[in-house]
């Protein structure tokens, strides 16, 4: 009975409350820190599919989904995962360019979705897919909202607007900046002298 009302006092306090007139009342992405269970039997059918190889599919993938673990939190969302060699990636939503929700057929009939977070990194791949999820939908929308709040796009409308909207400045994007005020400087400059 103790041990019920402590996970419930625990996991209010650690995620934020939800915010006034979003949909977050009905889904709560911060309340997302494992996979769903389904996504195991998804793993082990797409092991039994490679018959001969089974043992070696299989292991990875249950290693896989018993230390997979997801935080949503103000700044970004971290994934982490892995027994002998532990991989951790950490997303701020300033750095998310496109996310990508798919399913395929053993998806559907499970239930389950990926949801695909790329960034401007260069890769070809995604930075991050985050596997498992029930609502992929819900989770892409909040994920453009808190993308978008991120850049100060949006805001236009509400109090301030977004040029008032105080962001942490990159040292790239000042760099850029006085680059294209002195490429700036140089053309009207240019336009003067002749």
């Amino acid at each position: 009975m103790s041990t019920s009302t402590e996970t419930e006092a625990s996991s209010d306090s650690s995620s934020p409350p939800p915010r006034a007139g979003t949909d977050e009342v009905a889904f709560d992405p911060y309340a997302i820190t494992r996979p769903d269970d389904s996504l195991m039997t998804y793993y082990t059918v797409v092991s039994l599919m490679t018959l001969v190889g089974f043992p070696f599919v299989f292991f990875p993938y249950l290693f896989k989904f018993k230390t997979l673990e997801y935080k949503f939190d103000e700044r970004g969302v971290s994934m982490s995962w892995g027994l002998l060699f532990k991989r951790e990636i950490y997303l701020t939503y300033r750095r998310i360019q496109d996310i990508h929700v798919s399913r395929n057929l053993l998806h559907r009939w499970l239930g389950l979705a990926s949801v695909a977070v790329q960034t401007a990194s260069g890769s070809s791949g995604a930075e991050m897919t985050i596997e498992g999820i029930r609502n992929p939908e819900k989770l892409r929308d909040f994920l453009y909202a808190q993308m978008r709040g991120a850049r100060g796009e949006g805001e236009a409308g509400q109090e301030g607007g977004a040029a008032e909207v105080e962001a942490p400045e990159d040292e790239a994007l000042v760099l850029l900046r006085e680059i294209r005020d002195g490429l700036r400087a140089l053309g009207e400059r240019g336009e003067a002298a002749s």
